[in-house]
């Protein structure tokens, strides 16, 4: 496939979408990866204030949604930043279009990026999108570790299971990155990868944010093929 559609989606709140999102968006920019952001959070709309050339697109609005095709259909890469609550809205819009159709037509892989935690509501969520969309897109699930390295509830599923041995998903970590740091990011409005060269960052925090990106990076690298359109 020559374009890319990353949808970043859980409709559990608070399970690193957006810090995923941003940060994945910067390590684009640092790689000097073409492509267009969408943030579709009418609230928190984290993605933009962190990147502001970032498109929005309000959820409200069923014909809105029609931006993310147009945008694939004119960008080779595509990620968007799916707000809490909104699969639903997301898995409605791909049935009532025939979403599926239309990325085949533009030759478009869709992947969907579903961050987990030691919640069972998540994983609920990662069930729900994948027995709606089952094999007609790639699964990429990000092991959030900002609350627990232990995912338990996950790893014993059968979303799991299901996700590795029938839908060839693929796994990945962020790691845990200080309080205080993600903190700071959200007074500064920047993702690591800018925040490293920022004053208001210590010697050491800067250190810190360069180790938590270098991890970041690896892990990214390691699906590449799942999130960046072939031969970019």
């Amino acid at each position: 496939m020559q374009r890319q559609l990353n949808l970043i989606l859980n409709g559990k709140g608070g399970v690193g979408k957006s810090f995923f999102a941003t940060n994945f968006v910067q390590f684009l920019k640092d790689q000097k990866l073409a492509h267009v952001a969408i943030d579709t959070d009418n609230e928190n709309s984290t993605l933009k204030r962190f990147h502001p050339d970032a498109r929005f697109v309000n959820l409200a609005d069923t014909r809105e949604l029609d931006a993310l095709i147009a945008a694939i259909e004119s960008d080779r890469l595509v990620v968007v930043d799916c707000r809490a609550a909104s699969t639903d809205v997301f898995l409605a819009y791909f049935t009532e279009l025939g979403v599926f159709d239309l990325l085949s037509s533009l030759g478009a892989a869709l992947t969907v990026v579903s961050p987990v935690n030691h919640d069972l509501d998540s994983v609920e969520q990662v069930r729900i999108i994948s027995k709606a969309f089952d094999s007609r897109c790639r699964y990429l699930v990000v092991k959030n570790q900002a609350l627990t390295e232990q995912f338990t509830i996950y790893d014993a599923s059968k979303t799991r299971k299901r996700l590795l041995n029938e839908l060839d998903a693929r796994e990945i970590t962020m790691p845990k990155l200080h309080d205080w740091l993600v903190a700071s990011l959200h007074q500064v409005n920047l993702p690591v990868g800018q925040a490293i060269q920022h004053e208001k960052f210590t010697l050491m925090d800067r250190q810190r944010l360069k180790n938590w990106q270098r991890q970041f990076h690896e892990q990214i690298n390691a699906v590449r093929e799942f999130l960046v359109p072939g031969d970019a």
